[in-house]
């Protein structure tokens, strides 16, 4: 019920000007929110460090069983299967570690998510970095891989993306040194 005194006037134009502020906030809240286009690393790394997982794992348990069995006696062979078992646990938390990582480009810096157990972002501005790498070790060259290593003026900054098609390898780095020459990095 209005009752046309100024005060009421005054509170009904306060809860007005609240709820338009409310809506601003949220409006800016969800623009400020927007996620930025993730891109996930290739399945190719995936199968690569499975790979790797299986065969160092499997060399461990192949020569300690042979260990324990010529040295101990058989029955301590057993305790070759602990690697078995860390090969198991390895495989799914490698599949959990590559689905963490991704990176956005944005208009004024780089983000780098990882992390399972401790999420990790990184936000690398264009205008800081200094020097951009391709590198692709024999391993990731067999699967079609490369990395991008992105250095900056202070070394704790630095980022690594790493298991990209050496396509979009070269492309981001190419990218990031055009946007760190426009703001007038040291690139």
């Amino acid at each position: 019920m209005e009752t046309g005194s100024p005060e009421h006037t005054g509170a009904a134009g306060d809860e007005r000007a609240g709820d338009e502020r409310v809506e601003a906030e949220q409006a800016g809240d969800e623009q400020a929110g927007a996620e930025p286009g993730w891109t996930g690393l290739p399945p190719r790394l995936l199968r690569m460090r499975r790979l790797l997982l299986v065969v160092w794992l499997g060399l461990l348990t192949i020569g300690l069983a042979l260990l324990l069995g010529l040295l101990v006696g058989a029955g301590w062979a057993a305790f070759a299967l602990v690697p078995l078992v860390l090969m198991a646990w390895g495989w799914v938390m490698l599949g959990r570690n590559w689905r963490s990582w991704r990176y956005a480009e944005r208009a004024d810096d780089l983000l780098i998510s990882r992390g399972v157990l401790w999420r990790e972002e990184t936000v690398v501005p264009y205008g800081r970095m200094q020097l951009v790498e391709v590198t692709s070790g024999p391993v990731e060259r067999h699967f079609g891989l490369a990395s991008v290593q992105l250095h900056t003026a202070a070394a704790a900054t630095d980022a690594t993306i790493p298991g990209l098609d050496p396509a979009e390898a070269e492309r981001l780095r190419d990218r990031l040194t055009e946007l760190g020459e426009a703001r007038s990095a040291g690139l």
